[in-house]
């Protein structure tokens, strides 16, 4: 289970589903979108050169925000940065003058940039500081394995990681930090390892728990849920929201949500899964993906990050047809 992207076309980083991200939001001269999840502008870019249309772009990373100002003066007047979270899209947009999108294009997980960079602390693939704060603000990873005790951790690494050895990882890491905080990446990994066995499909057994544990630190499930409510509120009449998920934690809410807004579900938490297909209220929006769009052959070849990705959309109705 991955939720890793490549997200720019330059330096090795590739777009994920880009082809099939553009005919679905078809963009169109003279109109205004929103990709909430900015990264390295490879969506953007694309977008923008599709269509002579604006674009906002937001993030929560400072150094995506940065890495994109050159973007930003390639296309003066059209693209705009916002620093900040896309649940928070309603706040951010209406500072900027907007109260109205045509699309809205949602890449979920962790840019590759993040994991790329070994001082972030989102990978095990190197030794570098335990931290995976998209934001480089607030509470890191070192801060939860270092105060946690081993029920709220095992609770996190189970829920967030889908991690079956859960409360034997969680014990193993309370015994480690009492003789010396754990505050790199390495260590980390070398703890889950040591008392783990190897997974079948032949996956780093520190894979699960350092998802579970990105996933805390950011409030990632959370953030989908309040973006997902926030673009739909802002798309005008016809206006598409494009969502590539990752894994399947992410994939099951924007599922959920995309079922609720199109008449598919009913008025339960989109938490429960007996929800789903039950006759929910009067649609707003169309589903325009009754299945996910998924990578073809070629494509999760050349990118392996690109396999477990799928990309669900819907359309706003008309207001006489959605009535």
């Amino acid at each position: 289970m991955t939720d890793t992207h490549p997200d720019t076309p330059t330096g090795g980083h590739v777009p994920v589903l880009l082809a099939e991200v553009l005919a679905t939001l078809a963009p169109r001269d003279g109109a205004t979108y929103c990709d909430g999840t900015f990264g390295g502008g490879g969506y953007a870019t694309a977008i923008l050169e599709a269509a002579r249309c604006t674009l906002y772009a937001i993030d929560r990373d400072p150094d995506a925000i940065a890495r994109g100002a050159a973007l930003a003066a390639r296309y003066a007047g059209r693209l705009h940065l916002l620093e900040g979270r896309f649940g928070e899209m309603l706040d951010l947009l209406a500072a900027a003058g907007v109260a109205a999108l045509d699309g809205v294009v949602l890449d979920l997980g962790v840019s590759s940039f993040q994991i790329d960079e070994m001082e972030r602390g989102f990978s095990f693939r190197g030794d570098g500081p335990l931290d995976m704060r998209m934001e480089k603000a607030g509470k890191s990873a070192a801060d939860l394995v270092n105060t946690l005790d081993d029920s709220d951790l095992a609770d996190i690494l189970f829920t967030l990681g889908e991690e079956r050895h859960s409360r034997r990882i969680a014990r193993a890491i309370v015994a480690a930090r009492a003789e010396a905080p754990i505050v790199t990446t390495g260590r980390l990994a070398s703890i889950i390892r040591s008392v783990t066995p190897r997974d079948p499909s032949g996956m780093d057994r520190a894979t699960r728990s350092f998802q579970a544990l990105r996933l805390a630190v950011n409030d990632e499930l959370g953030e989908v849920e309040r973006g997902l409510d926030a673009a739909a509120t802002l798309l005008a009449p016809g206006g598409r929201l494009v969502v590539v998920a990752f894994h399947s934690l992410e994939d099951r809410i924007v599922k959920r949500f995309m079922a609720g807004r199109t008449g598919r579900a009913g008025g339960a938490s989109r938490h429960d899964p007996g929800a789903l297909m039950s006759k929910g209220p009067a649609a707003d929006f169309r589903l325009l993906t009754p299945r996910p769009l998924r990578p073809g052959e070629a494509e999760t070849h050349a990118n392996p990050r690109a396999r477990s990705s799928r990309l669900r959309a819907i359309e706003r109705l008309e207001p006489r047809d959605a009535a």
